[in-house]
């Protein structure tokens, strides 16, 4: 059951790219753009990853921060971060756990039987760690919708 605007955020530790365990609580204090992302290398994660990357000034002047998570390894979200200069932390959800708490996930993904990996989807969390924004797609040739993002974080200030 994916969480919705006005829920707690479920807490969670997850891996790093350096594999150190990093937990949604160290992050609050400021609004935090949570991204879920299916995979690492692929052609809709890395345009959308990199659009995070290229609002990184506007979200810093909105006191917001960035953090993706997909159920790649600290070892390719790493290479993913690393190739494409994401300076936001990646984190590796590898057990699948966190993505069905928050979003689900795509079942047989990338034409895959028995891969699941996380449907696309952006939280937007106030610094207490509250659901302010939601968006998750069905669809994972789809981005998000980046203005409603930076609306929606327009919005806690």
């Amino acid at each position: 059951m994916a969480i919705k605007v006005g829920d707690k955020a479920p807490d969670f530790m997850l891996p790093d790219t350096e594999k150190k365990p990093r937990s949604l609580r160290e992050f609050l204090g400021k609004a935090t753009v949570l991204a879920f992302y299916p995979g690492a290398f692929t052609g809709v994660c890395t345009k959308e990853m990199c659009a995070l990357r290229d609002s990184l000034s506007q979200f810093s002047s909105l006191s917001a921060q960035v953090v993706g998570i997909s159920v790649d390894s600290p070892f390719a979200n790493k290479g993913f971060a690393t190739q494409n200069n994401l300076s936001f932390p990646l984190l590796s959800d590898y057990s699948r756990k966190v993505s069905n708490d928050y979003c689900g996930v795509y079942d047989g993904f990338g034409g895959l039987a028995g891969y699941t990996a996380s449907k696309r989807s952006v939280f937007i969390l106030d610094k207490a760690g509250v659901v302010r924004y939601s968006w998750i797609s069905e669809d994972p040739g789809v981005e998000p919708p980046y203005d409603e993002i930076k609306k929606a974080l327009s919005a806690l200030n």
